[in-house]
């Protein structure tokens, strides 16, 4: 079996993911389908992102952090490099934040977006430009929430 790596985020038109270690939406239909794809498979995250979860590590899932300057937090698998972190599974979702978005977007396999047509005139924390094309769309799901409308995206990679 092959190694998986898939990349789920939320994400401003302009690419805006986070203020002040926190993400800057909140939407149901986006936290329902992160849930749904990530339930009973390894996530991996870097530690500010771990810090950033209100309940610690997610339940029903394998967390894996990344992180030079930790070696144990509590329901978690700690590793130092992003090799060793994508050696935890042969199916990862990498949840964020940048740094670990930067790193693993030229090995992922399938990106899944929540796309908000919003651009914050306030962020601090932005997901990676895409060449789109080499991704193609699998499905696209158009939704409205909180006076926002958002796409939820699942694409795959067509170039390598």
């Amino acid at each position: 079996m092959s190694k998986e790596i898939n990349i789920i985020a939320c994400i401003a038109k302009n690419g805006a993911i986070g203020l002040n270690n926190q993400l800057l939406y909140h939407l149901r239909a986006d936290m329902e389908h992160f849930k749904a794809l990530t339930m009973g498979h390894t996530i991996v995250m870097g530690r500010k992102t771990y810090e950033s979860l209100p309940n610690g590590a997610l339940p029903h899932r394998l967390n894996v952090v990344i992180s030079q300057h930790t070696e144990h937090i509590e329901g978690c698998v700690v590793c130092h490099t992003h090799e060793k972190a994508l050696s935890q599974a042969e199916q990862l979702y990498i949840i964020g934040g940048a740094s670990i978005y930067r790193a693993t977007l030229p090995l992922a396999d399938h990106l899944y977006l929540t796309i908000v047509d919003d651009e914050p005139k306030v962020a601090d924390t932005y997901f990676p430009a895409i060449n789109w094309a080499e991704w193609k769309v699998d499905s696209r799901i158009e939704k409205k929430e909180q006076g926002l409308s958002f796409t939820i995206l699942a694409l795959h990679r067509v170039i390598s």
